[in-house]
């Protein structure tokens, strides 16, 4: 039977990225939801089997600003209450985070550039520890509280909650364990403003991510399949 994936998008270069082909060959088909341009009210994400929330550069707590910030999180309000599979990466953990009643706030500095995970002794048992320590990208100034009930992976000594899980339907990820290493120049170009404010040298974030082109694409493949696999493995003891 065929799959559904809804990927709900802020900027159309932040994507998918290396998950999309998994899912490619799992048999589900791809949709995208962009934020800004209102296509959240009308679709129904109810009977998706994967829902994603991605990364943007916008706050999880402005939806004075954004106003479909709220339609985000009444969206993930209704995937949490469902158990279906639902995965958040970056501004999409901190929108889980936020739906489950935990803060989200700034770090007071930016987090920019590659850099292993250290696992919790939970996140060793995860799925996540099939990235082995291989560097993932990392690209944000906010952070999420752990909401309760909720399991903590991975954290870095500059942001300390970077992953949490419920159950094995729900996975968070602060960090851009999706990007495509390969891709890195659509990231240089659409935040060019944010490194420049930041003082990030881009030739040291080319660099690295021309070092992983191929180790980061084969361990996230792995991480997003073992998820994966945990899901459909519940969903099928379900059915």
């Amino acid at each position: 039977m065929n799959k559904t994936a809804i990927a709900i998008r802020h900027l159309h270069f932040e994507d998918l990225g290396t998950l999309e082909p998994v899912l490619q060959a799992r048999g589900y088909t791809v949709r995208y939801l962009d934020a800004a341009a209102g296509d959240l009210r009308a679709a129904d994400t109810a009977r998706a089997d994967l829902l994603v929330v991605l990364g943007g550069p916008i706050g999880a707590c402005d939806e004075g600003i954004y106003p479909f910030i709220e339609d985000e999180l009444a969206i993930i309000a209704q995937r949490l209450e469902s158990r279906q599979p639902l995965l958040g990466i970056c501004l999409g953990a901190q929108l889980i985070a936020r739906a489950l009643g935990a803060g989200v706030a700034g770090m007071g500095v930016k987090e920019i550039g590659f850099s292993p995970l250290a696992l919790t002794p939970e996140g060793e048992a995860s799925p996540l520890a099939a990235l082995g320590g291989v560097p993932v990208l990392h690209w944000h100034g906010d952070r999420f509280d752990i909401p309760i009930d909720a399991t903590r992976l991975a954290g870095t000594a500059i942001c300390d909650n970077q992953a949490f899980s419920i159950g094995c339907h729900v996975l968070a990820l602060q960090c851009h364990l999706e990007a495509d290493p390969r891709q890195i120049e659509s990231w240089l170009v659409g935040h060019a403003g944010e490194l420049s404010q930041a003082g990030i040298d881009l030739r040291t974030l080319r660099s690295e991510a021309q070092s992983l082109q191929t180790r980061l694409p084969m361990a996230a493949e792995a991480v997003f399949n073992a998820w994966l696999d945990a899901c459909e493995s519940v969903a099928a003891e379900g059915s």
